[in-house]
């Protein structure tokens, strides 16, 4: 006997691809989560979404809550039982569901521990960089596409048991609370987008493509971006530009217009804005003061 899951109420706006039953305990599906509005419906079991692939903006919102990331592979969200949500993607997205009943493990085995089940309620949450989540998500998906095995009833029950325990741990209403640290660029991110710059700046490079990169909205990137390294986006992909400029205007024999093609910018006149700007001379005077 099965249960029913979100996949089953958004058959218009949602694809299973695969589907594994584990008597009333668990169901996995991988789904693909079209693009577009996903109609405000009710969580009939509990979730746990898990990306597998891609990059899109994701914004969920009921209930008062309202939650908006940019998600790649690995971005996880809880969908609690009875939860009214609605659902918007910039993009489509495959995705895992481990689908759990209202009471996330039996109400017997929460005795076991000294839990009160009554009080158990999975909070709404999104956006989550959580390892052992992903790590839950894949070995229940190896379990998709193949036959059953013996072991599979010991492997669920093990396997459910301490994903629920960690949910009931980080995630439940009275648990889950969102960092009140700032956040920042860390180190990973902030280099990813600088090589991207290195490797582009010759190109026209949009704000989003850098937000991207950093996995954040171009909003929340360009504030800590600026945080980290003291200039906005604009300027460092600006600077970065003169940089490569200088070099060349003192090493090669190229025309000051094929310099300023060459390296980002669309016409000579603001190639000598901007390098003047930025040198207190022009590329003309600056070629001159390194061939005295």
């Amino acid at each position: 006997m099965s249960f029913e899951t979100m996949g089953d109420q958004r058959r218009g706006t949602c694809q299973v691809l695969g589907r594994v039953d584990h008597r009333a305990r668990l169901v996995v599906e991988r789904r693909i989560n079209g693009a577009g509005s996903h109609p405000r419906q009710a969580y009939p079991c509990n979730e746990l979404i898990v990306m597998l692939g891609g990059r899109a903006v994701v914004r969920r919102s009921g209930d008062g809550q309202d939650e908006k990331c940019l998600a790649g592979a690995g971005t996880a969200w809880t969908g609690p039982v009875g939860f009214m949500e609605k659902a918007e993607l910039s993009e489509a997205i495959s995705c895992l569901h481990v689908c759990l009943p209202p009471a996330l493990i039996e109400h017997s085995a929460l005795a076991d521990y000294g839990i009160d089940a009554s009080l158990i309620e999975l909070a709404f949450v999104g956006g989550l960089a959580d390892p052992l989540l992903v790590s839950f998500a894949r070995a229940f998906e190896g379990m998709l596409g193949r036959s059953q095995l013996p072991t599979d009833r010991l492997f669920v029950d093990g396997l459910t048991t301490a994903l629920a325990a960690h949910l009931i741990a980080n995630y439940t209403v009275d648990r889950w609370k969102p960092s009140s640290t700032a956040q920042k660029l860390d180190e990973r991110r902030l280099k990813r987008v600088t090589d991207y710059v290195d490797a582009h700046y010759a190109e026209p490079i949009p704000l989003e493509r850098l937000a991207a990169e950093a996995c954040l909205s171009p909003f929340h990137f360009s504030r800590l971006f600026r945080e980290a390294t003291g200039l906005t986006p604009h300027r460092y992909v600006t600077e970065r530009r003169v940089r490569a400029a200088r070099e060349a205007l003192a090493l090669d024999q190229a025309t000051l217009s094929e310099v300023a093609a060459e390296h980002g910018f669309n016409t000579q006149d603001n190639f000598t804005r901007v390098f003047r700007r930025s040198t207190g001379l022009t590329p003309g005077q600056y070629r001159t003061m390194f061939r005295r």
